[in-house]
Parts: C-alpha cells; sequence; structure tokens
C-alpha cells in the first residue's frame, strides 16, 4: 500500500480519536454513553497506532540501514510517546493526555509526509549506540507524557483557583491522582534518561564532539533539571506550580537538546546529526 494512503489513515484515526476525547471531556455525557465513547475512542488510537507502526517499518528499514531523518526522528518518537500511552491508559486513567498527544502525532506522520528525508543510521553500526538510541527514545517518550499531564495539571489547578471547574476539568482525575501521575511518568523518565547518558558517556566515541556537543550539555542539563525536580519533591515535598514550571522547564531543554540540533543540522546546515 502506498505510504501517503497510510499516514492519511493513520491521520483520520489519530485525529478522530482526538476529537472523540475533546467531545467526551467537553460536554456532558451520561456513564453508559462516556463509557461507550472511551472505547471507541482507544479503538481508533490503537488503529493510528497501528496504521503508524506499518508506516514507520517502511519509511525507516531499508537496505541502506536504519533512516533517522529529521521528520523520521520526529515520527518515531510521536509513535513511542503514543504506544507509552496506550500501554498505560490500560491501568491508568490518562487517555485524556491524548488530546494533546495524538493531534502532534498526526502532525508529525504529516510532515514526514511532506518531507521525506534520508539519514541513514548503517547496519553495521554497534550495539551499543542502537541502545543509546532506544533508551533516550524511551526517555523522550516517557518525559513527554510527563510534561503535556503537567500542562493539563496547570490548567485543572488554574480551573479550581478560579472556582471554575468545568466539564473538561470535572472529566479529569482528582489533582492528587493527576500529580501522582506526572511525577511517576517523570521518575521512569528520569531513570531511562539517566542510562541513555550513561550508555553514551561510556560506550560511545566522544560525547562532545564539535556535532553532538550542544545535544549532550543540553541533555545533561535537561538531566539536572529533572533530577532537581524529584530531589525538591523527595526533600521538601514540591508540588503544584513549582513542580509544574520545573517539568516544563526541563521538558522544553530536552527538546531542544534532541530536535532542536537535528532542526539545525539537517534542515538548516544540510549535515547529518
Amino acid at each position: 500500500m502506498n505510504n501517503v494512503v497510510i499516514s492519511i489513515a493513520t491521520l483520520i484515526a489519530y485525529f478522530g480519536s482526538a476529537t472523540l476525547i475533546g467531545w467526551r471531556l467537553f460536554t456532558h455525557q451520561p456513564d453508559a454513553s462516556t463509557a461507550r465513547l472511551r472505547g471507541v475512542t482507544l479503538g481508533l488510537a490503537y488503529a493510528g497506532l497501528t496504521l503508524h507502526t506499518w508506516l514507520l517499518y517502511m519509511v525507516l528499514f531499508s537496505q541502506a540501514g536504519l533512516n533517522l531523518g529529521f521528520f523520521n526522528a520526529l515520527s518515531l518518537a510521536a509513535w513511542t510517546v503514543v504506544a507509552s500511552l496506550l500501554l498505560s491508559s490500560l491501568n491508568k486513567p490518562i487517555e485524556n493526555l491524548g488530546l494533546v498527544i495524538l493531534p502532534l502525532a498526526g502532525l508529525s506522520v504529516l510532515l514526514d509526509m511532506l518531507y521525506p528525508s534520508a539519514p541513514f543510521l548503517a547496519e553495521s553500526t554497534s550495539w551499543v549506540l542502537k541502545l543509546h538510541v532506544l533508551l533516550s527514545m524511551l526517555a523522550y517518550s516517557l518525559l513527554t507524557l510527563g510534561s503535556v499531564q503537567a500542562g493539563l495539571l496547570w490548567v485543572q489547578d488554574s480551573y479550581l483557583r478560579g472556582r471554575k471547574p468545568g466539564g473538561f476539568v470535572r472529566a479529569l482525575p482528582p489533582l492528587m491522582t493527576m500529580e501522582a501521575l506526572m511525577f511517576e511518568m517523570i521518575g521512569i523518565g528520569f531513570i531511562l534518561l539517566t542510562l541513555a547518558l550513561l550508555s553514551g558517556f561510556a560506550f560511545l566515541d566522544n560525547m562532545f564532539a564539535q556535532n553532538i556537543v550542544h545535544k549532550t550539555v543540553l541533555s545533561v542539563v535537561a538531566w539536572l533539571v529533572f533530577g532537581g525536580l524529584l530531589l525538591g519533591r523527595r526533600l521538601w515535598g514540591w508540588r503544584g506550580r513549582k513542580a509544574i514550571s520545573w517539568t516544563l522547564t526541563g521538558f522544553g531543554i530536552l527538546i531542544l537538546a534532541y530536535f532542536g540540533s537535528k532542526l539545525v543540522l539537517e534542515l538548516i546546515l544540510n549535515k547529518p546529526a
């Protein structure tokens, strides 16, 4: 099947699922109706993820190696986030994060369809580098989920402070549950980011080579921010807006570390990242 057809089908599934999440959050639905909508919503999201998996297999793997161009890497990261979200939603009430994540994943698919690229990670690449890439992707996905959770937490807190708990806020889990989920995602993501950095420093030739020094430094800064947040939570009970600010700051630095550097090197300077 043509990549364009699969991409369009993936977009329809992701945006359809996000639309149903929005409908469920912003309208008052009976419990039975909500349960049915949730089933259809998750079904569409899983259909989108399946199509996205098929699409990534077709565009990433070739005889020349693994194609990790900017938009392919962006699409792969989005796939990892969606997969993490859907797996976590099996036993945690977090599928509402799809309201933000699914459209962004759809946008990554659209950009990958419109702007294909071809920098390759050769098949001869060492398993250590492949492990480093895998750990990095998993860390980004969990920390992305934590950051989206932080954004929803900020909205929820703002509504409650203004004594305007609308339908959207009422549909979210309690504030304490939302915050606990956020710290759980950040904690796991921080461990994965730690392992990714350790694997890079221990086994890769030069993490401070000229073309990746900014990526390394920014990743370490993000690691310090997330580590500081978790330490502050444990020692001083940080929560609420302070925790949200630290989370979003760390996430912004982390995204700049990876996708910012790839954007400049690949799309502006036309060099491999």
